[in-house]
């Protein structure tokens, strides 16, 4: 797989699009099809999609890695569903590199915020936001994340939830339990799984914090928000907190 660069040598947009095209399939037109439930709030009809595998879509974004925030901004404009999954990739790859200035960190993160209404489906929010937002958020104040959870748009609000994972990666669990708290009696089926998922994993870090939280709230959280946080708890357990379930 060739770099996809213009004349001048840089990553573009153009011939991003133009490698990626060829990639995909009849069938994986079907598949993303079933893949991508749309949500009327936030997306309206169901995203293009041409069908290309997410392998393939991560593979040739890793090579644009360098490329200009213009031209991943053009990238974010596609009505392609892959062309804005190798957008969000490329800043994911670009948030993710040691050598990336703290300038291009900030641009990110903006440019992330700036165009949430191109960032629609829960697997864009959740192939860049951990790192994107949540790893430039780390070390300053969070509350552009408690904002996000307040929002009416079903994908800002999962961004607020998911950009915690790195901060659960280093140990800091507290902003996730605070926003799960937000979030826990939220209507759309992609929330309440994000929380349930996150708790557990923020519970990996401080089993006590997730024992706590479910204590305060399996009896009145959704069913499905309840399954994904006690995963991982032992039998016991998990009988005790789902059996609180409509108790409260």
């Amino acid at each position: 797989m060739g770099d996809a660069i213009d004349v001048a040598g840089a990553p573009a947009a153009k011939g991003f699009i133009e490698q990626l095209t060829p990639l995909g399939s009849t069938d994986g037109v079907r598949s993303a099809r079933r893949y991508l439930k749309p949500v009327p709030q936030d997306t309206g009809d169901l995203d293009i999609a041409i069908g290309a595998r997410m392998g393939d879509v991560f593979a040739l974004a890793k090579t644009c890695t360098d490329m200009p925030l213009p031209e991943v901004e053009i990238l974010l404009d596609s009505p392609v569903h892959e062309v804005r999954v190798g957008a969000v990739s490329i800043m994911d790859f670009q948030a993710r590199r040691k050598r990336t200035s703290a300038e291009r960190r900030k641009e990110l993160f903006e440019l992330y915020l700036r165009r949430h209404d191109r960032i629609n489906t829960w697997d864009l929010v959740d192939r860049s936001a951990p790192y994107v937002v949540g790893g430039y958020l780390f070390d300053k104040p969070r509350t552009p994340l408690y904002e996000l959870a307040r929002s009416e748009v079903m994908c800002e609000r999962r961004t607020a939830i998911v950009a915690t994972y790195y901060f659960i990666r280093q140990d800091d669990t507290a902003d996730t339990f605070t926003i799960a708290e937000m979030l826990v009696d939220d209507e759309e089926d992609l929330i309440q799984k994000a929380v349930g998922g996150w708790v557990r994993e923020a519970g990996k870090r401080d089993p006590q914090a997730l024992l706590d939280f479910l204590d305060r709230f399996a009896a009145t959280m959704p069913r499905t928000t309840l399954r994904y946080a006690v995963e991982r708890l032992n039998e016991t357990q998990k009988a005790h907190y789902m059996g609180l379930r409509g108790q409260g």
